[in-house]
């Protein structure tokens, strides 16, 4: 049986602090964030606009794009998404459940809060 799974990627800048850290991430810093909505699917469109895809990365785009602009992007995460200790790991529970929320058929979102630091979520 076929499966495809499709990938949009997504940036912002943001800060945080991890309070209960036991070394330098104690202390308020910023990121170069980068994040990765995945959507699976077995069949393809097979008439309309979409024809042929999974789903329309535009879609993908329409849910994310306010996402990054209302909560994530020159913010302080620990204020936006009123937690207390915004891992990249409650950063990817948090993006999967906010696009989720808003109908997105997600199979993972991925976190890369540095480029040697990454978390996938999946429900």
């Amino acid at each position: 049986m076929a499966h495809f799974t499709i990938r949009k990627r997504f940036t912002f800048e943001a800060a945080h602090v991890l309070p209960r850290h036991a070394g330098k991430c104690a202390r308020m810093h910023g990121h170069s964030w980068v994040g990765w909505v995945e959507v699976e699917g077995g069949a393809l469109q097979e008439s309309g606009p979409s024809t042929g895809m999974v789903m329309d990365f535009a879609d993908i785009s329409a849910l994310v794009s306010p996402m990054v602009d209302e909560h994530l992007d020159h913010y302080v995460l620990n204020e936006s998404l009123d937690m207390e200790s915004p891992t990249s790991e409650t950063v990817a529970q948090w993006v999967y459940r906010y696009l989720r929320a808003r109908g997105l058929p997600l199979a993972a979102v991925t976190i890369e809060e540095t480029c040697t630091s990454v978390c996938t979520y999946r429900e």
